[in-house]
This record gives structure tokens, sequence and C-alpha cells, in this order.
């Protein structure tokens, strides 16, 4: 005669009761929670609560405390996964591969890095942040700076034959500046305003760079000619032609 399995009350299943948690080893348990969370604060913002985010992630805030000991070590967590895992270490020997033209380079680092950040999700977190003041955006920015702006800056001037700067000038940086900016903002009118997109990002890519390199090479040759740079304010007005009424008068 077959004995009868026993069953004990933690096995049994009840018709119609949800099925049990899968238990998580503690390091899947803490990815679990950042991923989630990251996903949460996309949504509403940094302004969201701990107590909101355990709703959201199904668990207690002394769970989540155990892994993230206070919000401000779990924003560290989601700057360092959403900004800084995304960086490819193939980028920095592309930006510096002088065996490559300059244009060439920033091409393909562009599209690929575009295609990497223009996400909703990147666009979400990288706005909420910088509206709610925590210091995850100054950080980015930081990186953007020294490993591709002054990048960029350092060989435009190295493939014109030019003295590489070992400190890039403010004006510089700003121009450069400008052709981050703009591309960027390509993602920020699709996945923040919702705007109609009127050309591909690798077309927008194409035509940024172009303008870029040929106004920064102009500029650069004439720095090295030591042409002077005329601003603005010191271009001449001519004085204004008297109208037919101002004459009679």
């Amino acid at each position: 005669m077959a004995k009868r399995a026993v069953v004990s009350t933690a096995e049994a299943t009840v018709p119609g009761a949800p099925a049990a948690k899968r238990r998580l080893a503690p390091e899947d348990r803490r990815r679990d929670i950042l991923a989630k969370a990251i996903e949460y604060f996309a949504q509403v913002g940094f302004d969201g609560g701990t107590r909101e985010l355990a709703r959201h992630l199904g668990t207690t805030q002394p769970l989540l405390y155990r892994y993230f000991p206070t919000k401000e070590a779990l924003i560290q967590e989601i700057y360092k996964a959403v900004f800084l895992d995304i960086w490819q270490p193939s980028w920095d020997a592309l930006l510096s591969d002088t065996t490559r033209p300059l244009r060439d380079r920033l091409q393909q680092f562009y599209e690929e890095y575009m295609a990497a950040i223009l996400t909703p999700q990147w666009i979400r977190i990288y706005f909420f942040a910088g509206l709610k003041g925590v210091t995850i955006n100054v950080q980015y920015l930081a990186i953007v700076e020294e490993r591709v702006l002054k990048r960029i800056i350092r060989e435009f001037h190295r493939e014109l034959g030019l003295a590489v700067p070992d400190e890039v000038a403010p004006e510089d940086l700003e121009t450069a500046w400008t052709l981050q900016g703009g591309i960027f903002y390509y993602g920020v009118r699709k996945y923040v305003y919702g705007s109609p997109m009127h050309t591909s990002a690798k077309t927008v890519i194409s035509q940024s760079l172009d303008v870029f390199c040929a106004g920064y090479r102009a500029v650069l040759e004439q720095r090295a000619a030591g042409a002077p740079r005329t601003t603005a304010a010191e271009t001449p007005v001519p004085p204004a032609k008297p109208t037919r009424r101002a004459a009679k008068v």
C-alpha cells in the first residue's frame, strides 16, 4: 500500500490564494529594488517618498532600508546605474583615436551615445533630478565636460596642427556645449514634449557636426592667424539713414 505524502501547512496550496513570491538572493533583491526605484522616480520625480516607493515595490520600508539605508544612498545608486553604467570604455578610445578623422569619430560616438541615453526613462530621471536639485546632474555634467567636450576641443587643435591646450578656454568649452546641447535637445523634444520629429537622430547628429566643425575650425584658424575677434558689442553700427519724413523735420 502506497504511503500518503505528508504535506505541511506551509506547503499546502489554498485554492484562489496568491502564489508565494519567489525568494531572491540578496544581490538579486537589491538589483530588483534598484530597477523598480528607477522606474518609480522616472514616473513621479524625486519628491516621491520612501513609503510610497516601498508600496510601489510591494515591500516594506524596513526591507528597503536594509539594502539602501537612506534615500540619498538610493539616489546615488540610481545615478550610478542610469548615468555611469551606460558609459562604454570603447568611447574613450574612439574619441582619442588619432588614426581617424575627428569628424568621423564624433559621428560614431554621438550615434552610439545618444542611442544609449535618449530613452524616456533616462530623460525623465535627468530632468526630475535637475528640478529637485539633487547632485546627480552636477556629477554627470562634470563627466560630460571632462570625457567628451574637452576632448573634442583638444582633438580639434591637434587635427589642425595647433598647440593642444592643457586647460580648455571657457569660451571654447561653451562652444562645445552648444553642440552637445543641440543634439541632446532632439531627445527632449521627442520624449518630454512629444513634438513631431522632422528627421532622424542620425541626420540631426550629422548636420549638427557639419555646422559645429565648420564654425569652430574657422574660429581656430582666425585665432591662429592672429586676427582680432570682433564681438557683437565691438562691431561698429553704421548710422541710420534719415527717412524722408525725418529729413523734412
